[in-house]
């Protein structure tokens, strides 16, 4: 009943963090209330874990703190139960997220169980060093919880399209039966009434990388297909089910590595296409980087 207190303050802590950093966007991922139960019950899980350890460490048990370092790595079964999840669910979208998308959101939901765990020791240690003063263990618990749960979040937020690229309209035109975007051909329109739709409420954009790196991480077929994907969950698709002449397509343009993107959005709004294509997030898995290598640097 020693470290009752802190055991408490600690999983409390590392709940609360989870909560804070589990939240439901344009993409309805997780779902509510199912998926909150899950992702919350893990939290608390982690940061029992990681209250836990501040005692058993205390107490010179190094076989407590061995096992529960053990139980944290089962953790990475999180990640196999949303990569699961989300590549059952791809049959369902309109425009599927890609492997390199689903994969992405698999990691994250996972390191965010090991910042609960961090957020919980730091409530832990700090609720040890002020024991037995209540007012002061708990105020400056939660209060570091708070400050290292908000850094941490911060930096596990990645880029964006719109810091590593520049995002412009593009006209939409037809080279026979050809779909053209900026004189890029995209793919083939056969029926003339899709043509006419095409032409009528189509957009096209093209984004252009602002560097060598850029241009090696947009050429990832993953991030052209996570484009594809978040831009219709945010602005909506006029296809429907079968409808192919209507899917989404973005291309690459071979000579100077700008993407292209060809869309018939619900609503034809120019600016808010191109602010969608803007938020979406750079995969980690798609992230390159040339210009560190030595060849990479002769070729810029």
């Amino acid at each position: 009943m020693e470290y009752l207190f802190t055991l408490v303050l600690g999983a409390l802590a590392g709940f609360l963090a989870r909560w804070y950093m589990l939240r439901r966007d344009y993409r309805q991922y997780p779902s509510y209330p199912q998926g909150w139960a899950i992702h919350l019950f893990l939290g608390f899980i982690g940061g029992l874990i990681g209250a836990v350890i501040v005692p058993a460490l205390m107490e010179r048990d190094f076989s407590a703190v061995s096992f529960l370092l053990l139980a944290a790595t089962q953790f990475r079964e999180v990640r196999n139960m949303e990569r699961n999840t989300l590549t059952a669910m791809e049959a369902t979208e309109m425009v599927g997220r890609g492997s390199g998308y689903i994969e992405g959101i698999a990691r994250v939901f996972e390191a965010r169980n090991y910042l609960a765990i961090w957020v919980a020791l730091a409530a832990a240690v700090v609720s040890q060093l002020f024991d037995p003063n209540r007012p002061l263990q708990i105020v400056g618990g939660f209060i570091v919880a708070l400050c290292l749960a908000w850094v941490l979040n911060r930096l596990m937020q990645g880029s964006v399209i719109g810091e590593i690229a520049d995002v412009e309209l593009a006209e939409l035109g037809f080279d026979g039966p050809v779909l053209q975007v900026n004189g890029v051909h995209v793919m083939n329109v056969g029926l003339s009434d899709a043509r006419r739709t095409w032409i009528e409420k189509g957009l096209g954009a093209v984004v252009r990388p602002k560097g060598p790196d850029a241009k090696a991480t947009l050429g990832n077929i993953g991030q052209m297909q996570a484009i594809a994907h978040d831009v219709i969950s945010m602005i909506g698709l006029y296809m429907d089910v079968g409808e192919q002449e209507f899917v989404p397509v973005v291309r690459r343009e071979r000579e100077s590595g700008s993407l292209v993107m060809a869309i018939v959005p619900s609503e034809p709004d120019a600016d808010a296409f191109l602010e969608a294509i803007r938020r979406v997030p750079v995969l980690e898995g798609a992230i390159r980087k040339p210009l560190s290598s030595r060849a990479g640097r002769m070729l810029d």
